[in-house]
């Protein structure tokens, strides 16, 4: 479909602007920002209610990023779709801008909350759907978290809050790349079976293909449609999807590209 044609072609931009963020930085987490671009992609494009003139719009869907080292990921689209100028991506990590290396909600407009400590983002998210709850607004919460992340104890506390309040107006999107820091996740602290983990904890499960964007948009679909109960969309991705020399690869988890890998990863994503 030409719409889902333009969903790739907007990701390869993000993916470009995450890459060159990091390399004019000389640090930050550029595997993880790739793998999550296609999830960030189709909800900023087609599945958040958000407006980047208003960020604090009362109404507005709230997308929170658990997994805060994919930051440039999240920094690349905000500033696509207009919530601050794209030349701020060249201040990434720069000590008083507007973009740390994880996300600060007193700062970045369009960061709902300080994140980077991984395995607090659920509790969050889950705390804020009870509250849209109480208030009844009909917006709608997303998480995304990572495979690694969900060593974290906390992610399944919130999984059992979320379930026993009937959180249906919160979808939490594991971004399910395999790798973490210190290799890959089945060999530090093995997930699966992911699925069954979040189905134990009464979670209605989509495992869907990450970068699909089509797929992606009938899984959230799907997840607003379900009643009385929260939903996890398990997404099966790549680490440093797009770039040959990326792609898989555990080392690029937390390192920059050098100025000639981001030569050639741009003529790859641009080729």
């Amino acid at each position: 479909m030409a719409e889902n044609d333009d969903l790739r072609r907007i990701a390869r931009k993000i993916r470009a602007d995450a890459l060159r963020a990091t390399t004019e930085a000389g640090s930050g987490h550029p595997g993880g920002s790739l793998s999550a671009t296609d999830i960030l992609v189709t909800l900023y494009w087609r599945v958040l209610r958000h407006d980047p003139k208003n960020p604090k719009w009362p109404n507005r869907d709230r997308f929170i990023l658990s997994k805060g080292h994919a930051a440039p990921a999240l920094y690349a689209v905000l500033a696509e779709r207009g919530y601050f100028p794209k030349a701020e991506l060249h201040n990434l990590r720069l000590h008083g801008s507007l973009l740390q290396g994880h996300p600060d909600a007193t700062r970045t407009p369009g960061v709902e909350v300080s994140s980077g400590s991984l395995g607090n983002g659920l509790s969050v998210s889950s705390g804020i759907a009870a509250a849209i709850k109480i208030d009844g607004s009909g917006s709608r919460v997303y998480c995304l978290l990572g495979d690694g992340e969900c060593d974290e104890g906390l992610v399944w506390e919130a999984a059992m809050f979320a379930a026993h309040r009937r959180l249906d107006n919160l979808t939490a999107i594991v971004d399910r790349n395999g790798l973490q820091i210190d290799g890959p996740t089945e060999k530090v602290v093995s997930l699966e079976p992911v699925a069954d983990k979040w189905r134990a904890f009464n979670w209605n499960v989509i495992r869907v293909d990450g970068h699909d964007h089509a797929k992606l948009l009938v899984a959230f679909e799907e997840a607003k449609k379900t009643q009385g109960r929260p939903t996890v969309i398990v997404a099966n991705t790549v680490k440093g999807k797009g770039v040959s020399f990326m792609e898989g690869v555990v080392g690029f988890h937390g390192k920059a590209c050098t100025p000639a890998e981001l030569e050639t990863a741009c003529k790859e994503l641009e080729g």
